[in-house]
C-alpha cells in the first residue's frame, strides 16, 4: 500500500470545523493556539462558533482550513505516525498546497498561517468586487473548455482555474468573458455552466498583484526541502527543492490547479490510498470520480483518526 496525504482547499470550510479535535486532543488545541498567536487574533473562535460570513472571508478561510489539516496531522503524529516513512507524497488543492508543505516541514506552522493570511488578503484586494467571476463547467472535455475560454478572450481575460476531474472544470477571469465562456460551453454540450458565488477571480491572470505579494512574502520566510515530495498544483509532478516550490507557489496564484492530473499521476505511480486530512470530503469525492482504483479516505474527526491510525500503523 502506497499512501499520499492530500489537503483540502477553499470551499471545505464550515462553522464548527476543528472543534471536536480541540475538545479531544491536546495536540490539536496547541495547533489552534499557535495559529491564533501567529495571526494576533482568535481565529479558532470564528472556526468553532462562526459567524459563517466571517469564516468564509478568504483571509480567514485559508488559514482556518490549514489549521484543521495540521491539527489532524499533529494528532496522527502523536499517535505514532512517522510521515516520512509512511507517506510517499503530499499534495493540496490551491491553499491546501501550503497545508501539505507545512505537514512536510517546508514551512513552520506560524509562518504558514501568516503566509495564508497575506495570500487571502492579497487575492481579495487584487480585483475590485464585481470585475471578476468564476464558473463551474460540468460535463465538458478539457479541450472543449480550453476552446471556449480562448473564444471568450475576445471580451476579456478567461482561463481554466481548476481542473477538478470527474467532468468538473472551473473557469476564471473578467466577468463578461466568464459569462460568455459559460454560454459557449452550454452551446458545446456542457450539462451545466454555473456562475460561482466567489469574491474574486482566483487562479487567473487578474491575480497578478497577489502573485507579486506572495513572491515578496515567500522570499522573506524560512523554508526547508519537504521530507516527502510535493505533487505541485501547477505541474502535477513531484518537486523536492524548497526554492523551486516557492517559485511554483507564486505561479499557482495565477495558474491552473491541475487536480485531475495530480490524481492521475498518483494512480500511475503506484499510489493506492489517498488520505484527505482536514475539513470536509471534497477531495475524497473527486478522487473516486477521477480513478476508481484509488482508495480515498477522509480524516477530519476523532473517529476518523482512530480508523486512520489503525490502518496506517498496520
Amino acid at each position: 500500500m502506497t499512501i499520499a496525504f492530500t489537503f483540502p482547499g477553499q470551499g471545505s470550510q464550515a462553522v464548527g470545523m476543528g472543534k471536536d479535535l480541540a475538545e479531544n486532543f491536546a495536540e490539536a488545541r496547541a495547533v489552534f493556539e499557535e495559529v491564533d498567536e501567529a495571526l494576533g487574533e482568535k481565529l479558532s473562535d470564528v472556526m468553532f462558533n462562526g459567524p459563517e460570513d466571517t469564516l468564509t472571508l478568504t483571509a480567514n478561510a485559508q488559514p482556518a482550513l490549514m489549521a484543521v489539516s495540521i491539527a489532524v496531522v499533529r494528532v496522527l503524529e502523536a499517535k505514532g505516525l512517522d510521515l516520512k516513512s509512511k507517506v510517499a507524497y503530499v499534495a493540496g488543492h490551491s491553499l491546501g498546497e501550503y497545508s501539505a508543505l507545512c505537514a512536510a516541514g517546508t514551512f513552520s506552522l506560524a509562518d504558514t498561517a501568516r503566509l495564508l493570511r497575506i495570500r487571502g488578503n492579497a487575492m481579495q484586494a487584487a480585483v475590485p468586487v464585481g470585475v471578476g467571476a468564476m464558473a463551474a463547467i460540468i460535463g465538458l472535455e478539457h479541450a472543449d473548455v480550453v476552446a471556449v475560454c480562448e473564444a471568450a478572450t475576445a471580451v476579456g481575460a478567461c482561463q481554466i482555474a481548476n481542473d477538478n476531474g470527474g467532468g468538473q472544470i472551473v473557469i476564471s477571469g473578467e466577468k463578461a468573458a466568464v459569462e460568455k465562456a459559460a454560454g459557449l460551453a452550454t452551446d458545446k454540450g456542457a450539462k451545466r455552466a454555473i456562475l460561482l458565488p466567489v469574491s474574486a477571480p482566483f487562479h487567473s491572470t487578474l491575480m497578478a498583484p497577489a502573485a507579486d505579494a506572495m513572491r515578496e512574502a515567500l522570499a522573506m520566510v524560512s523554508k526547508s526541502d519537504p521530507i516527502v515530495p510535493l505533487i505541485a498544483n501547477v505541474r502535477a509532478a513531484p518537486v523536492t527543492a524548497a526554492d523551486e516550490i516557492a517559485s511554483l507557489l507564486v505561479e499557482q496564484v495565477t495558474g491552473q490547479v491541475r487536480w485531475r492530473e495530480t490524481v492521475e499521476w498518483f494512480a500511475g505511480n503506484g499510489v493506492t490510498t489517498l488520505y484527505e486530512l482536514g475539513s470536509g470530503k471534497v477531495l475524497t469525492g473527486l478522487a473516486r470520480r477521477i480513478d476508481k482504483t484509488i482508495n480515498g479516505i477522509s480524516v477530519n474527526g476523532p473517529a476518523d483518526i482512530d480508523a486512520a491510525v489503525a490502518a496506517l500503523m498496520a
